[in-house]
């Protein structure tokens, strides 16, 4: 026990002064310190609610202060290069022309065919108010044999076969609406003015050869 005092007293840092001295000494300065901290600030309250606040203002005003806290992050975009998009159709068909202002295109087997009149003999024709169709026949038309007819405020002429065919299909269109021979007399699309659909033999093919292309009509009905 005198031994622990007597290490005790020799670990004492304050030699002359009690403890009970020191102990006061050393809270009156904690106190002096405390009382010179400033006091912490309020805590901060909820701002209240306006009588003409809506959900949507509130929702406006948590998220710009969300906008402001989160830093803007700079997000690289991919530049695509630019589509280009290509069609694809049906290969014209050489087209001939008969002195009679029919035209005939074959398909590229030439065995079949479309046939209709040209643009010059539908502006000659004027309004056309009728169109005689033919039925799908299973014989043979020789060529220059009448497969239709068209009537117009002007005249009636008929619609000579080309070359050596047989109907397979008439232009129902025209039934309903004949003034499409004058709007689009050589289209062969759905919505076109063509005639009839054809079957060409070996022999309607040979005529084909012979009929005027494109130049040659042009000269023709310029004469």
């Amino acid at each position: 026990m005198t031994k622990a005092l007597q290490s005790s007293s020799r670990r004492y840092p304050h030699p002359g002064r009690s403890r009970r001295s020191v102990v006061a000494s050393f809270r009156f300065r904690r106190l002096q310190s405390a009382q010179q901290e400033p006091p912490p600030p309020p805590p901060r309250r909820p701002q209240p609610l306006r009588h003409d606040d809506t959900m949507a203002s509130i929702a406006a005003r948590s998220l710009g202060a969300a906008v402001r806290l989160a830093a803007p992050r700079a997000v690289p975009v991919a530049v695509r290069a630019p589509f280009r998009a290509f069609s694809t159709s049906r290969m014209s068909l050489v087209r001939k022309y008969t002195k009679d202002h029919e035209w005939v295109d074959l398909a590229a087997d030439r065995k079949t065919g479309v046939i209709g009149i040209s643009e010059y003999a539908a502006e000659q024709l004027g309004d056309v108010v009728y169109v005689e169709l033919p039925e799908p026949a299973s014989d043979f038309a020789d060529q220059g044999d009448a497969i239709g007819a068209v009537e117009s405020v002007k005249s009636a002429s008929d619609i000579n076969a080309p070359v050596r065919c047989r109907v397979l299909q008439a232009n129902a269109l025209l039934e309903e609406k004949p003034a499409t021979i004058n709007k689009l007399p050589e289209d062969d699309s759905n919505g076109g003015g063509w005639i009839v659909k054809v079957e060409v033999d070996e022999e309607g093919a040979k005529q084909a050869d012979e009929l005027m292309d494109a130049d040659a009509y042009k000269a023709f009905i310029s004469e």
